[in-house]
């Protein structure tokens, strides 16, 4: 018994011991892999190139760009590219350019332009100029260069660009850099090798200024002569003078050169011993900038160093904290996806139970629908046929009484149309039998005399009149006044017409006014034009 207790505890032991093995070299090559990440991660950014971060850059910038030092690039959210700093050459042959008098200008120069180092500049240069070869860059800064430099030459004199190249230079550079630096360029020299124009206007200004130079040079060669003859004299003259004078003031400048003499010893003296300690305080100044400098230097290199260690550190501490989170996330997942199983099998078998209580509900539906659906079925159908039977019986009804009405009303259209024709043969034969329209008219006026005699009647029904007053007196030729009266009365009936049908636009016709003539005819004035017609209203 105690032999095969011990015997389980020795395996016990070298399964403990395997196991610890196990864990030692997980350990070990998880920290050899941290090494490595560290080691292939950690980027140092020489001076001749600019380390463009991109990815999760942070701070909401597209990239992050780093010009010297070095920095750690976090695997699977960053990556890097470089952007070469060397200065780049090209070369443009511009020829035919308009200047500001329409003179085609020849300009070939070359630029020199570089990626710039500046934040505002490399984060250009990394969004435009990333990933481009030299010559594909060369290509885009050729392409601003010349449409610049034809702008700067259209708005420039050809005498102001041949003369002042400093001007020329200056307008390029500033017309040239903000168009660069979109990109992420700097301009670093413009050579300019020769300025030529098509039509020979150079040329002849440059003839130009020979020839008035030479001019100038042969006027000075003569004035020179003229003024060389006269100063001979002079000379001569003056000669003799300042032999008189040099023997006089030679022993006041022998005196006056000791005295100068003695006081420029002095002042030499003084002037040295001023710079001697100028150069001592220079020489301690620099001695002390260079110390500064230097402590500096060691300050940010020890502060660059601690910051490397403090970002491996973190770097580490990460990767422990990743490893145990998807430790625990691998016993979580295990652990969830084996109840998930245990409740999908309960599911599945409730599911299963559901289902056959679900068809077993459905059978008895459908076998008491069916009961009750067969009589229901067959009163619908009873009751659908009688109503077809209803709706056509209504339906051909109604098409005969349609029918018939169609048939009254063709009938009573037929009639009226018979009566008007009728009626217009009659009129027919009355207007041939009268001779004429108009006697026609009058006939068929006086057959429906008593009709409008009743509606003139009607219409003045309503007028009540007190009383009438008639003043008789004694008339010409033995008539009464009252007769003469009527008589005049019927006399302007005509006139009156024509008034009324100018007016009011009123025609009354005119066989009532025959009535008021004595011998069949109209009266005079009813036969006279009226004077003015009043417009129509």
């Amino acid at each position: 018994m105690s032999s095969s207790i011990l015997l389980a505890q020795g395996f016990m032991g070298l399964e403990l011991v395997h196991w610890l093995i196990i864990i030692a070299g997980f350990v070990a090559v998880v920290a050899f892999l941290t090494v490595g990440l560290l080691v292939s991660n950690y980027k140092r950014c020489p001076s001749n190139r600019v380390l463009v971060i991109y990815g999760k850059a942070g701070r909401g910038d597209a990239a992050r760009c780093v010009h010297g030092g070095a920095t750690f690039i976090f695997p699977l959210f960053q990556d890097c590219a470089w952007l070469n700093l060397e200065p780049m050459q090209i070369e443009i042959p511009l020829r035919g350019a308009l200047s500001m008098e329409n003179i085609r200008v020849n300009v070939p120069s070359v630029f020199t332009v570089a990626v710039g180092t500046t934040p505002e500049l490399m984060q250009n240069g990394a969004i435009r100029l990333l990933g481009l070869k030299t010559v594909e860059i060369k290509k885009q800064a050729e392409d601003i260069i010349f449409g610049q430099l034809r702008q700067v030459i259209a708005s420039m004199q050809i005498e102001d660009i041949n003369r002042d190249r400093d001007k020329f230079l200056c307008n390029i550079q500033s017309s040239l850099e903000p168009e660069l630096a979109k990109i992420g360029l700097v301009l670093i020299n413009v050579n300019i090798t020769d300025i030529t124009d098509e039509s020979g206007y150079i040329e002849a200004i440059g003839q130009k200024a020979a020839s008035q130079a030479i001019q100038k040079a042969r006027g000075d060669v003569a004035d020179n002569e003229k003024m060389g003859e006269t100063r001979v004299a002079e000379a001569e003259r003056e000669k003799a003078i300042q032999v008189a004078n040099a023997n006089k003031v030679r022993e006041i400048g022998t005196r006056e050169a000791r005295r100068e003499q003695a006081v420029r010893i002095a002042d030499l003296d003084k002037e040295q011993v001023v710079g001697e300690q100028q150069a001592a305080f220079q020489q301690e100044m620099h001695v002390k900038d260079a110390e500064r400098e230097m402590r500096i230097r060691l300050a940010e290199a020890n502060a660059r160093a601690i910051e490397g260690e403090n970002e491996s550190q973190a770097a580490v501490a990460a990767s422990q904290a990743t490893l145990q989170v998807k430790q625990a996330e691998s016993y979580q997942l295990g652990e969830t996806r084996k109840r998930e199983s245990e409740a999908a099998v309960l599911a599945a078998q409730h599911l299963a139970m559901a289902k056959a209580a679900v068809a077993e509900a459905e059978r008895i539906e459908a076998q008491r629908r069916a009961e009750l659906e067969a009589p229901a079925k067959a009163e619908k159908a009873r009751i659908v046929v009688e109503a077809q039977a209803e709706a056509d019986k209504r339906r051909i009804e109604a098409e005969g009484q349609a029918s018939a009405i169609f048939a009254e009303l063709e009938a009573q259209a037929r009639g009226q149309y018979e009566i008007l024709a009728r009626k217009g043969e009659g009129l027919q034969q009355i207007v041939a039998a009268c001779g004429g329209a108009e006697q026609a008219f009058k006939l068929l006026m006086l057959e429906h005399f008593d009709h409008l005699v009743d509606a003139s009647a009607k219409a003045i029904s309503n007028i009540k009149f007190d009383k009438v007053v008639v003043w008789e007196g004694n008339g010409q030729n033995g008539t009464s006044s009252t007769a003469n009266w009527l008589h005049n009365m019927a006399r302007t009936l005509p006139p009156m017409m024509q008034v009324m049908k100018d007016i009011g636009g009123v025609e009354i016709p005119e066989v009532l006014a025959s009535l008021g003539a004595t011998d069949g005819k109209a009266p005079a004035e009813a036969r006279a034009e009226p004077v003015a017609a009043a417009p129509e209203r």
